[in-house]
């Protein structure tokens, strides 16, 4: 069975950085695509940042401040997160999915599997 174990949320400051990983099992990230999504309370499940083949896609609300990346050795997906605000607080998941199925790399019916999620508190 698939697995995919997300850690690294707190709680921080406005301004502040977290790095989220996602350790995936069962399951060899560098032949599929990786996302990471966020969910708010009473919001939306949105797409933050994806990766397939090397290439990175961000939402707008996170470009030049979002990193995704991963190590294959690890199997691990990273999120770095800097320069982090209040409205980016939320449940973060990472999930997985077929890479060349059709739809929008951020949108979350692309993905098969899904990770328990990370709690990310922003204060300001």
């Amino acid at each position: 069975q698939v697995q995919l174990v997300e850690s690294g949320g707190g709680s921080v400051q406005a301004g502040g950085s977290l790095r989220l990983s996602c350790a995936a099992s069962r399951y060899t990230i560098s032949n599929n695509l990786m996302g990471w999504f966020r969910q708010a309370p009473g919001k939306e499940r949105e797409g933050v940042a994806a990766l397939r083949e090397g290439n990175t896609y961000y939402a707008d609300s996170v470009k030049g401040r979002f990193t995704i990346s991963q190590d294959n050795g690890a199997n691990t997906v990273y999120l770095q997160m800097n320069s982090l605000k209040p409205e980016d607080a939320g449940m973060y998941y990472c999930a997985a999915g077929p890479m060349w199925v059709g739809g929008p790399l951020l949108a979350p019916t692309r993905y098969r599997y899904w990770g328990q999620g990370t709690q990310v508190t922003v204060s300001s």
